[in-house]
């Protein structure tokens, strides 16, 4: 079989999964605040647990946003840092959110929305639906703020994540069931290697060193620095959502 690493990285619900595409043999949790230092020994002891050495890797899946901005920089540049190392593997990535969707849907016989707490009164969001034949995304990851959501006329049949659970009087409304928080509705690498096996989920990255993270909304210090100057901060590489 081959073998696949997979990094989530985008909520404070950070972790790493190995398996194949389609199926998971290993799976660790890092704690939010931890993931800069835990990362990579959470890596080390996956492989251990399984047996498995990182020259066994067949490729890497990122969770590439949007989320948390320090997070999103962590794990790819925790990948970039492996590709370096293991010369040769390729990258793959795909929304968070969809990992999220993807483990509700199993609860769900509709559409499922899988929201992230942006802060600021405001919602990571997407909506999928996924059948045998693939995935459709009905709402984009896009930035916004719950009931601007609810009056985009989408439909959901339920809702996972943290924004989820933070707004579940609005959840509650829009979807006529009640949220699911983590740590059931929080994303799972594991999700990923999964995903690899739905058609049109997980897209290959052409060049992995220039990949950036979909952030969602920029930093705070960027936002700052594009307020004072008036234009958008320079190679930022961030997505404003």
């Amino acid at each position: 079989m081959s073998l696949w690493l997979a990094l989530d990285t985008a909520t404070a619900v950070g972790s790493v999964a190995l398996g194949e595409p389609g199926a998971v043999i290993g799976e660790a949790l890092v704690a939010g605040r931890r993931q800069a230092a835990g990362l990579v020994p959470a890596i080390e002891h996956l492989l251990k647990q399984t047996e498995r050495a990182y020259e066994h890797l067949d490729g890497i899946v990122v969770a590439d946003g949007p989320g948390s901005f320090t997070g999103l920089r962590i794990g790819f540049a925790t990948a970039q840092g492996l590709l370096r190392q293991l010369d040769g593997l390729p990258l793959h990535r795909a929304p968070s959110l969809m990992g999220a969707a993807w483990i509700g849907s199993r609860f769900a016989d509709g559409p499922v929305a899988a929201l992230y707490d942006a802060l600021r009164g405001e919602l990571f969001a997407a909506v999928y639906r996924f059948a045998p034949t693939g995935v459709e995304t009905l709402f984009r990851p896009t930035l916004i703020t719950p009931a601007a959501l609810r009056q985009r006329g989408i439909s959901a049949s339920l809702a996972v994540g943290d924004g989820a659970a933070l707004y579940r009087d609005d959840v509650l409304a829009w979807t006529g069931r009640g949220a699911v928080g983590p740590p059931w509705g929080s994303p799972r690498a594991g999700a990923l290697l999964e995903l690899m096996a739905v058609p049109g989920a997980v897209e290959p990255v052409a060049a992995p060193f220039e990949a950036e993270p979909v952030y969602g909304r920029a930093a705070a210090a960027q936002s700052r620095w594009e307020e004072q100057h008036g234009r958008p901060l320079p190679n930022s590489g961030g997505d404003a959502g």
